[in-house]
């Protein structure tokens, strides 16, 4: 009977536990990563980068739109750049590209 009694508390333990590890939050700081580190998934998921940056360019120009076949295109020629420019900084790989869409 005492067996069971310990039961409830391990269960919320483990349940505690496993919330506390799950909500564990990483930071990047997205100016430091390279071509190499984006287009290997080495820092970060590269679709969440890519829509992280997209956000956040199109945010610097006042542009609320989004475009997903733009995005789809914008993100092939930032990887396509990223395989022959391995140790440029991603953003200002960003930059040069979109910057000529301007």
């Amino acid at each position: 009977m005492k067996r069971w009694c310990g039961m409830p508390f391990l269960t919320l333990f483990t349940a505690l536990t496993a919330s506390t590890a799950a909500s564990a939050q990483v930071t990047i700081d997205v100016a430091k990563i390279t071509c190499d580190q984006f287009l290997a998934g080495k820092v970060a998921d590269s679709r969440s980068v890519t829509v992280w940056l997209s956000g956040y360019y199109h945010g610097m120009h006042g542009n609320t739109v989004l475009d997903v076949n733009a995005l789809q295109q914008d993100s092939q020629a930032v990887m396509d750049y990223c395989i022959t420019h391995p140790s440029v900084i991603l953003m200002d790989a960003v930059t040069t590209l979109l910057g000529k869409k301007k």
